[in-house]
């Protein structure tokens, strides 16, 4: 495999042909970031969205949740489990079943912020941060007039429904759960969510090749998330971490739940509602 000159390189491309011993030196983190072959291996808490549940009792979970660790999974969520398999699947097969020259007619457009398509990120003469070693590919699916179907892939045959099905059980189960994290501090149901102002949504598939140096590199660097809330699902390769008391733990992946993670927003709302939330009981 060869790549022409000028095009922008994906990590997948480099995975493929360099079958090296040694990655770029952009993509190598300083030795205070690199991931560590020692971090342990946690089950974040697990909470049922039943609706057979008491009440109160979900709503200490999940406030207990969110304060001690900012993520948790959820089962009994109400997303169709085949549907989670669908979305995975269809991911998996854009990036490994296409050939780079199909896969750059959806390439993401480099001059703007946020744009959507396959991409990676890429070392700019202004910009000297290390990469991280993952390909993507984004969807802009929320609110539905952002939705450009022609702008996502067409195969497998079922693409773009998948993603557009999974785009409103998102919607919902996000709505759901600012509802029940609101009320887990005494708050109006609708409080977070009207604070956090229009829906928006984007879903991103990330994909992460074989590394020949896994030990030197990030599929994707610690960050917090835009927004107010993530939902993500995982396969069974793991390697998600979440930073608990200080330290970075690795997430165990749970088969069809989904991990929920508070985003800025309402990280801050919640810093702000707290104290009154305590004052009340």
């Amino acid at each position: 495999m060869e790549v022409a000159a000028g095009e922008p390189v994906r990590v997948q491309t480099l995975s493929q042909i360099t079958k090296a011993s040694r990655i770029p030196s952009q993509y190598i983190q300083p030795p205070e970031t690199r991931p560590d072959p020692h971090t342990s291996q946690i089950t974040l808490p697990s909470i049922s969205l039943s609706s057979h549940r008491d009440s109160a009792a979900l709503r200490r979970e999940i406030g207990e949740a969110c304060r001690d660790w900012g993520a948790f999974h959820v089962i009994d969520h109400g997303v169709p489990v085949n549907l989670l398999s669908d979305m995975r699947n269809n991911g998996r097969s854009f990036f490994e079943d296409k050939e780079l020259e199909e896969k750059m007619k959806y390439s993401c457009d480099p001059n703007l912020p946020a744009s959507e398509g396959y991409g990676s990120r890429m070392l700019v003469e202004s910009n000297d941060t290390v990469l991280d070693w993952r390909d993507y590919f984004d969807h802009h699916t929320m609110p539905v007039s952002r939705r450009n179907p022609s702008k996502w892939p067409d195969s497998p045959s079922n693409y773009r429904e998948v993603v557009a099905e999974y785009s409103d059980h998102m919607h919902a189960l996000a709505q759901k759960l600012l509802c029940l994290i609101s009320e887990s501090l005494g708050l109006p149901s609708s409080c977070i969510e009207e604070a956090a102002g229009e829906f928006y949504q984007n879903i991103t598939v990330s994909y992460y090749p074989p590394c020949p140096q896994p030990e030197l590199a990030l599929g994707l660097q610690s960050h917090s998330d835009m927004g107010a809330i993530t939902l993500l699902i995982q396969d069974d390769v793991g390697g998600l971490q979440v930073l608990k008391d200080g330290e970075w733990v690795t997430v165990h992946p749970v088969s069809d739940a989904i991990v929920v993670i508070l985003a800025d927003q309402t990280e801050i709302l919640l810093l702000s509602y707290m104290p009154f939330a305590d004052l009340e009981k």
